[in-house]
């Protein structure tokens, strides 16, 4: 249900921010590093570091402006 969103949100924040997917069952050492335990599970970098993280499914709205908040 989450991957739409995401492919839809990844367009619409082309060259303001990088917005991708990982396959944590083909990567489980990412899964674990980032202590994820649901899926969907969201995490926002800025500047290498991560800056938030909420597990769960959210409306692109909502990804959206946590996008643009950490970059604000």
């Amino acid at each position: 249900m989450a991957a739409p969103e995401i492919e839809a949100l990844a367009r619409e924040m082309a060259g303001r921010a990088l917005v991708l997917k990982v396959d944590t069952e083909a990567h489980p050492d990412l899964a674990a590093r980032f202590r994820v335990q649901s899926i969907p599970n969201f995490v926002v970098f800025r500047g290498g570091k991560q800056v938030m993280q909420r597990p769960g499914l959210a409306p692109r709205t909502e990804m959206r402006r946590w996008l643009e908040q950490s970059t604000a």
